[in-house]
């Protein structure tokens, strides 16, 4: 009897659920991680999960470093695209720095088992998650331009850089809330004023950037997929 090739599928995943094989694997690693701790869940448990052999996870991910580094990056990517595409729109400062807070917010309020909580993974400070660290940082550097622009001061001055740090950690307050209820729209908009009041925005101010930036940001906040999750046990 001929044996598969290493590294080819042998079980195909769930076709019912409407998502692609790599999909299901990030999926069902995301609970896992978050369920129990990073260094706690195997590859097999994850392609156990997925209902598939372990050979046929590796045929997608080398392995769950990999799967990790792809679930982090998944969890800054959407609003590092949001990002930059309002930094290139003719928008006024508050309403683009607005705007970006919400649609941060959003993708972590929204993200599959909370996996914002997998920032505070200590294994995530290791080089090989250099990418998603790197993507965080550009984030953060556009919060801090969007900011200085508002505040008129200088974004690489060390007020500037520390602000940028200050609203990104803000935003991720999101992460923090997800453990013990669903964050809802009003959430994120009370980020984003927030956001701007560290700026020193007014009242004014704020309520003019909403109006600017209403349509810009069209994704809604439902319910989360899936309930709130306790945090890993590194």
């Amino acid at each position: 009897m001929t044996r598969p090739r290493p590294g080819r599928p042998r079980h195909a995943p769930d076709e019912g659920s409407g998502m692609s094989p790599r999909a299901q694997i990030l999926e069902a690693a995301a609970a896992l991680f978050v369920d129990q701790g990073f260094s706690a869940t195997s590859t097999r448990a994850i392609a156990d999960r997925v209902g598939i052999r372990q050979a046929s996870l590796y045929y997608h991910f080398a392995g769950k470093d990999d799967i990790l580094l792809e679930l982090l990056r998944t969890s800054v990517r959407p609003s590092l695209e949001t990002a930059r595409a309002l930094e290139d729109a003719e928008l006024p400062p508050e309403a683009a720095l607005y705007a970006l807070a919400v649609a941060d917010a959003q993708t972590l309020a929204t993200a599959p088992h909370n996996i914002g909580m997998l920032y505070l993974l200590p294994e995530v400070q290791l080089e090989r998650y250099d990418l998603f660290r790197e993507d965080r940082v550009e984030l953060q550097e556009t919060y801090a331009r969007l900011a200085a622009q508002l505040a008129g001061d200088d974004p690489t001055s060390v007020e500037g850089a520390r602000r940028g740090e200050i609203l990104i950690q803000l935003v991720e307050v999101v992460i923090h809330q997800r453990r013990t209820r669903v964050p809802c729209e009003s959430d994120c908009h009370a980020i984003a004023e927030a956001c701007l009041r560290v700026c020193g925005a007014d009242e004014q101010t704020i309520a003019a950037a909403r109006t600017a930036c209403a349509g810009v940001v069209r994704h809604e906040v439902a319910a989360a997929p899936t309930p709130p999750r306790p945090g890993p046990q590194a």
